[in-house]
């Protein structure tokens, strides 16, 4: 009894799937690279033998649950008439139909996929009278995206005994970029990554750096469609050695000599001009002769001066103008004063070279005079005097 309702059971299924449609589609998940084209196999077969038309729907799942299914395309394949092909909004000129009704084929065929296009895809036939079985079947899209050139940083002092971290990360890439860490030394020559060391999802931690850490690290990020790799050089230093605070140091003793050589070139310019109103306060400078020039003569002959030299600006003249009418009447006054000072200095000098001048004359000459003149024409008297007494008495004598 319980074989005989079996036997009935399976006679019932096996017919029902024979007078029932079917739709497949074969895989379960399909991947393409992205801007690559692809063509989704959808298979069918009716339960009738006598079909006066079938409808192919293409539609895609939304983001999440609750929005409505995406329209890829349409088509619609009357026994007799023209066929209509419908594409949903987006897919003009990027999606079509391969259909054909005898072999039982309806498949979409998609170019130019975008990271959009991953989602799950739906295949469905309808045939009129033909209700019941199989009338649709899914497949997951997934769109494979190359990973994006990875960008590697340093986190941290890349000093003595302290930790740091190599960061490298892809902006995109699916399936999701896998990371991985290799390390050369200084001359380029291969080595492991330090004892204690960590690379986890593009991080890799360096722990108590010292001087043998420093040389070259490259970063490999890869998926199913291809590798992206970045590199960065690591130079470790100690904290007096720290780039950025050398350069501060340097800068700023660069700004002191600066500020020094403005100091002592403002100095030395005060000092001139110092120098200079000392000397037009003595007179005449030592360097050149005394002139009987009036201040108004000295003043064109310094106009003539100026006019020899290359002109400025209007607005230089304009200025140095103001600043000499400015001056003109202070000079003139102090010249004046000074000129006369200067006479009165000359007058008395020349009264105390004259009066020393007579007296030494004087001295002298009487001197010379008595010596040379009076003194031989006395002796030579005297001699007369004795030989004039004494010839009497000689005569006197004989």
């Amino acid at each position: 009894m319980a074989g005989a309702i079996f036997a009935v059971f399976l006679f019932s299924v096996v017919n029902y799937q024979t007078w029932a449609i079917s739709v497949d589609i074969p895989e379960l998940t399909y991947e393409v690279a992205r801007g690559d084209t692809i063509t989704i196999p959808c298979t069918f077969k009716p339960a009738k033998t006598n079909i006066s038309a079938v409808t192919v729907d293409w539609t895609a799942h939304g983001d999440v649950d609750t929005d409505p299914d995406i329209e890829i395309i349409s088509g619609y394949y009357p026994k007799n008439g023209d066929t209509s092909i419908d594409p949903g909004d987006g897919y003009q000129g990027r999606a079509s139909l391969q259909f054909d009704l005898a072999k039982g084929i309806a498949n979409l065929q998609l170019s130019s996929l975008t990271s959009k296009e991953t989602r799950v895809f739906q295949c469905k036939v309808s045939i009129p009278g033909d209700k019941t079985g199989k009338l649709s079947d899914t497949t997951k899209v997934v769109v494979l995206v190359a990973p994006s050139v990875p960008e590697c940083k340093i986190v941290g002092k890349a000093e003595y005994f302290q930790n740091i971290n190599l960061t490298c990360q892809s902006s995109e890439g699916t399936p999701t970029p896998t990371y991985k860490w290799a390390s050369y030394d200084v001359k380029n020559a291969p080595r492991p990554n330090p004892l204690k060391s960590t690379d986890v999802n593009g991080v890799l931690s360096l722990y108590n750096i010292s001087v043998d850490t420093s040389g070259y690290f490259i970063c490999t990020s890869s998926n199913k469609i291809r590798s992206q790799t970045c590199n960065l050089t690591l130079a470790v230093m100690p904290p007096s050695m720290n780039i950025a605070s050398t350069a501060g140091i340097i800068g700023g003793v660069v700004a002191v000599l600066a500020i020094l050589a403005v100091v002592i070139c403002c100095c030395c310019r005060h000092r001139k001009n110092k120098d200079n109103a000392e000397e037009y306060n003595m007179g005449v400078p030592t360097n050149s002769e005394y002139t009987d020039k009036e201040p108004h003569k000295i003043e064109e002959h310094q106009d003539e001066r100026v006019e020899s030299k290359p002109e400025k600006s209007a607005n230089q003249r304009d200025q140095y103008e103001d600043r000499r009418e400015q001056d003109y009447d202070h000079r003139s006054d102090r010249y004046s004063d000074r000129r006369d000072d200067y006479d009165d200095r000359r007058t008395r000098s020349n009264d105390r070279l004259n009066d020393r001048y007579d007296d030494r004359r004087s001295d002298r000459y009487d001197d010379r005079r008595s010596d040379r003149y009076d003194d031989p024409r006395n002796d030579r008297r005297d001699q007369y005097d004795d030989r004039y007494d004494d010839r009497p008495n000689y005569r006197r004598d004989r």
